[in-house]
């Protein structure tokens, strides 16, 4: 590999950049030239922290330097941005979810590959220590056969943050906005999905806000309860419930269950954290210590996977083909409620590759 990085523009300057801006400097792979956004004041604000050039949109789409741009505005905006991004030449990495519908997330793939070009997009913290150490207990067999497990996120969501409206309106709540960490967790230990069963509901019409909400009181545009049951291509049956209807519950975020024991893992929107195996013989649950790199925060760890699979030809643990498949996973919930019945899905992708050691922060082989 003569070439070891990509030089990169961002696009979308609000509060999810900072976990970017942090991360991208443990990653030769990336070198983040410039920052942008339409809210000239945020891109200014980032630019400053960061020391970034700010530009214009307009600036980094032409600009013959950058090789990536790095998506990270609002939902509704994902496919504007990574289409005019991919029709300038670029390759793209957007922030959750590809885009909001899955024929616009089709399109953006079929316009990459006319191109020789990469669209990918996250979450990536399933290369994470926690979520890849879960996924070889499994792989090693330790819990036997894999057969079914459960999957669930339920809380109030950012019903009171500035910006809260957005979270309810379509193209979000919670099955957009949260589930994308679970499915991208799912898909990493299982392997694509073939069918999708569920059930769909909202509690309330309308939210209150915080006091810096606008409008402070704003309508409910989504399904804020969503249960179901997703089957896997290798034959296991999960059972996942999103929700932001819910002040609080106890149910661990992912149980896998399979012949020989169960395993118990942390909130899948985190590198690191919590992982426990179950064996017959075993007292009470045994917490297992992590087995890989990448266990605080590293986000900007899936655009570096993303470019130096493109440097070096080799197939990538982050793919557009993965992206798109979870779309199709998410939609499918509220498909399956509205057509009563259970959705065969058209789409699927290869389980990415596991994660090995490394010997140094910021290396991913």
């Amino acid at each position: 590999m003569s070439k070891e990085y990509m030089n990169v523009g961002v696009i979308g300057c609000g509060m999810i950049s900072d976990w970017y801006f942090k991360a991208a400097s443990r990653f030769k792979q990336m070198r983040i030239i410039a920052c942008g956004d339409l809210k000239v004041e945020l891109a200014k604000k980032q630019g400053e922290t960061y020391s970034i050039p700010v530009k214009s949109c307009d600036e980094i789409y032409a600009d013959p330097e950058i090789e990536l741009i790095l998506n990270l505005t609002p939902q509704k905006a994902h496919y504007a941005v990574s289409k005019r991004a991919l029709e300038n030449g670029k390759h793209v990495y957007s922030e959750k979810p590809m885009s909001v519908t899955l024929a616009d997330a089709r399109e953006l793939m079929a316009l990459a590959a006319s191109k020789g070009l990469r669209i990918c997009s996250a979450p990536d913290t399933f290369l994470g220590g926690g979520p890849q150490t879960a996924r070889k207990l499994i792989d090693d067999g330790w819990i036997g056969r894999p057969f079914a497990g459960t999957a669930v996120f339920m809380g109030r969501g950012p019903e009171k943050w500035p910006h809260a409206p957005a979270f309810f309106d379509i193209g979000a709540g919670p099955m957009l906005d949260y589930s994308p960490y679970f499915v991208a967790q799912l898909i990493n230990m299982f392997g694509p999905a073939k069918y999708v069963t569920a059930s769909v509901t909202k509690a309330t019409e309308e939210r209150i806000g915080g006091p810096d909400t606008v409008p402070h009181v704003y309508p409910v545009k989504v399904p804020t309860f969503q249960s179901g049951i997703i089957e896997f291509a290798n034959g296991v049956q999960i059972t996942m419930i999103g929700s932001y209807d819910v002040y609080r519950g106890t149910h661990p975020s992912i149980e896998i269950y399979g012949t020989n024991g169960s395993l118990n893992m942390h909130n899948p929107n985190f590198f690191g954290g919590s992982v426990k195996l179950f064996r017959p013989g075993y007292e009470q649950w045994q917490e297992i210590p992590t087995a890989f790199d990448y266990n605080t925060d590293a986000r900007s760890i899936g655009v570096a996977e993303m470019i130096e699979s493109i440097l070096t030809g080799k197939k990538g643990r982050i793919s557009g083909e993965m992206a798109l498949h979870a779309l199709e996973i998410m939609l499918a919930f509220e498909r399956a409620a509205k057509e009563k019945r259970r959705i065969e899905l058209e789409t699927t992708c290869e389980r990415p590759a596991p994660m090995v050691p490394v010997s140094e922060d910021g290396k991913l082989s």
